[in-house]
């Protein structure tokens, strides 16, 4: 085929189209009709419920609403059984807001440092275009959502609760690019290290006076107490939020690991990663996971739910999902037959071709095993409770192995082998690395 579409290759495209009747079925079928409703495999959709086998969840479902929160809520839900526990509560939830704050600013840091250390980059080196592109968006993953808690703590929702801002972030996000854009343009313009210190405490000034005027002002100390189930009233008295966290998080974050399914050539398994410039606290341990095999992650979080722990993770959610129905399964949406073509990436292709990428974090709260492996799995999302099963939805187990990337686990979990793993220095991959993608 030529470089250019000439009259007579259109002509023939045309030709192609009209000879098939069943082209034309399809175009007004889609004209009128949703694709998707069209692609739907109704054949998967009958055999899934939300019944499962192995199921943890007893409480309500919470909503990020018009924000990109999706890994500080799904950690915050991880921990929020075990206050609810000791709150003798049916319900609770942790401040989203307190750690969204926390976040922006010391992401704001971060992000400042990063230009510094760039700063006799070309503006247009692509690492710096990378850091220029989003400076401080919404999403994250499971190392800086511990990065956060282990400096800042905790509080709960009715210290710092939403605001319209935190609850929907474009128009706070985008005056705090423009800031951080215009702060980059100072920084790399000034010489000496002391003018760029000064500068960038001018900006960071700013930045957590906006921060304030839109999210509110965390609070240092709050004065807390409780009715539980029973209506038995509490008091704790003043408490910081490092003195809540230590009080009413049961589980040990700081033996979490992550691990992440990256099926690319160039990403041995049973080796850590790093990925340059994703954080969001400096000085925090960085940004480490390690490249397990796809049947051990599904083990472990089989293994963790049966022991009576939600598990923490990363995927691509939009692929292959049903929004109305709550259903997530590898084919659920017949595409190729509507189009009468085929897609045929796998899912190191994807990573390879920009076709995927992790894009929302959530809670695997159930399993459902049939003869000790995993048919489908039980998923807490953070999009409120009008969806799916109040809120939870379910996975299919081929869903699982094509579009999830990413798993937080205790570290003793693992073969011993593994274990050690995380002793060695990791291989560290550029900052524009599909798997230094943010949760969001």
């Amino acid at each position: 085929m030529e470089r250019n579409l000439t009259s007579e290759q259109l002509a023939l495209f045309e030709k192609e189209f009209a000879s098939n009747p069943q082209y034309r079925v399809m175009q007004n079928a889609v004209t009128e009709t949703p694709v998707t409703k069209i692609a739907l495999d109704r054949q998967i959709v009958t055999s899934i419920d939300h019944s499962v086998s192995n199921l943890l969840d007893d409480w309500k479902v919470t909503n990020q609403k018009k924000s990109g929160r999706c890994w500080l809520f799904a950690g915050l839900n991880l921990l929020r059984a075990g206050a609810a526990g000791k709150l003798q509560v049916k319900d609770f939830e942790f401040s989203q807001n307190y750690l969204l704050f926390w976040d922006k600013f010391e992401r704001a840091n971060f992000f400042l440092e990063a230009i510094i250390e760039t700063a006799d980059r070309d503006v247009d080196d692509r690492t710096v275009a990378h850091l220029l592109s989003d400076p401080i968006g919404d999403g994250g993953q499971w190392n800086m959502f511990v990065a956060l808690v282990r400096k800042h703590g905790l509080v709960p929702k009715t210290a710092m609760p939403e605001t319209e801002s935190s609850s929907a972030t474009a128009q706070m996000n985008d005056t705090l690019r423009k800031l951080l854009r215009q702060g980059a343009r100072d920084l790399r313009k000034l010489d000496g290290a002391e003018a760029q210190r000064a500068r960038k405490g001018e900006l960071l000034t700013t930045i957590h006076r906006v921060l304030s005027i839109h999210l509110g002002t965390p609070p240092q100390k709050f004065l807390w107490q409780w009715k539980d189930s029973d209506k038995g009233f509490h008091r704790d008295g003043w408490t910081t939020p490092a003195e809540f966290a230590a009080a009413y998080v049961t589980l040990p974050v700081d033996e979490y690991v992550c691990l992440v399914h990256d099926p690319r050539e160039s990403s041995p398994t049973g080796r850590t990663f790093t990925v340059d410039y994703l954080g969001n606290v400096i000085d925090a341990p960085p940004v480490v996971y390690l490249n397990v095999e796809m049947d051990l992650m599904k083990q472990l979080t089989q293994d963790a739910i049966v022991g009576g722990e939600p598990v923490w993770f990363g995927c691509d959610v939009g692929k292959q999902m049903s929004a109305d129905l709550g259903f997530w399964d590898a084919k659920l949406f017949d595409l190729g037959a509507v189009y009468d073509t085929e897609f045929t990436l796998d899912k190191a292709e994807r990573l390879l071709h920009h076709e995927t990428l992790m894009t929302h974090a959530m809670l695997f709260t159930g399993v459902d095993l049939v003869d000790g492996r995993p048919r489908r799995w039980r998923v807490e999302n953070s999009w409120g409770d009008e969806k799916a099963d109040s809120g939870f939805w379910t996975m299919n187990d081929s869903w699982f192995g094509e579009h999830v990337f990413e798993i937080a686990v205790r570290r003793s979990a693992l073969p011993a082998e593994l274990q050690a793993r995380f002793e060695e220095a990791p291989i560290v991959l550029p900052a524009w690395d599909p798997m230094g993608a943010l949760a969001d």
